[in-house]
């Protein structure tokens, strides 16, 4: 079956018995969440910044969009001191079925909540919102067919004007004959949803990323499957991603209402809440070896996480409502 790319990966990511709704992320990619406990403290560090920046309200928000097996909420609501605890509400947003062992005060929905009071975190769910791709030819950018079952692609309809218009302020580099950009409207979209329902604090979106100077010119489409990575054939039997516009999303969330915004990398972002995966001291290698152990191997995960050439390298948007 021929499809747009968009349409592909809604069907092969989130129609029925699609990858999302029946897969778990850490069978197939490794994620900040899954490499260190850190991340989780540094994403409490950042609520506990948002709730002083509130005035510490009775209740404040915390949701996770795209939060895959929950684990990310679960780690914060245990580290939380008890006074946040108690004034702690926390919904995880997933389409896939609620974790057996996901604490019970943690709500599990399928959609994001229509007013967010606190933090809100979206870390690698944009790159999994699905997209159209174009193609420059002589008379213009054409959207690229894929073939549902094999993968192959082939040209269909010139772009909307709406997507033209994206291509031409967000992808200048698709000017070049046989170029390609990944319209990134729907991302857009989606990011100014989730900051148009921000009444108070911090939305913060958390993904692969480039810039409009840099833009790749073929392209980011990847597959992920048990690991490893496959070409991007959306017949369900793998993730599909691409990388993100995030200077893009950052102009939508100013339209959305937002009055502040931050573009950085992880690295940058984490050093700043903490995660600088200093090494022990050798001199306690002596006096406690397990301890040294320990903070070494806490070391190494922080390490993993601000790596530049890794996930380091991140995008990080943070933009305020206050």
């Amino acid at each position: 079956m021929w499809l747009t790319w968009r349409a592909a990966m809604q069907h092969a990511l989130y129609g029925e018995d699609g990858f999302y709704l029946r897969e778990r992320p850490s069978g197939h990619f490794r994620t900040s969440v899954s490499a260190s406990a850190a991340f989780a403290d540094a994403v409490l560090a950042l609520l506990t910044q948002v709730d002083a920046d509130l005035g510490a309200p009775d209740s404040i928000d915390l949701v996770d969009i795209g939060a895959g097996e929950g684990a990310l909420v679960a780690r914060v609501l245990d580290a939380a001191d008890p006074g946040l605890r108690a004034r702690l509400n926390i919904t995880a947003v997933d389409l896939s079925p609620r974790p057996d062992d996901l604490p019970k005060s943690i709500d599990w929905r399928p959609r994001i909540p229509s007013v967010i009071t606190g933090l809100a975190i979206a870390n690698e769910w944009l790159d999994n919102v699905p997209l159209d791709v174009a193609e420059q030819t002589a008379d213009g950018p054409r959207l690229v067919l894929v073939d549902t079952e094999t993968g192959e692609e082939r040209l269909g309809d010139p772009v909307s004007d709406t997507d033209r218009a994206w291509l031409d302020r967000w992808w200048p580099s698709l000017g070049r004959i046989g170029s390609r950009g990944e319209i990134g409207c729907p991302r857009d979209a989606a990011w100014a949803a989730v900051v148009t329902r921000l009444r108070r604090g911090r939305a913060v979106a958390i993904d692969y990323a480039h810039p409009v100077d840099n833009r790749p010119c073929h392209g980011t489409l990847t597959g992920y499957r048990d690991g490893a990575v496959v070409a991007p054939i959306p017949d369900g039997t793998c993730d599909i991603t691409a990388h993100v516009a995030l200077d893009a999303c950052a102009e939508a969330g100013r339209r959305a209402g937002a009055i502040s915004t931050g573009l950085s990398t992880q690295r940058d972002a984490l050093r700043a809440l903490g995660v600088t995966g200093t090494r022990p001291p050798i001199d306690l290698a002596h006096a406690d070896p397990t301890a040294y152990l320990r903070a070494l191997a806490c070391a190494s995960e922080e390490g993993e996480l601000i790596d530049p050439r890794g996930l380091g390298g991140f995008g990080w948007l943070v933009q305020e409502r206050l």
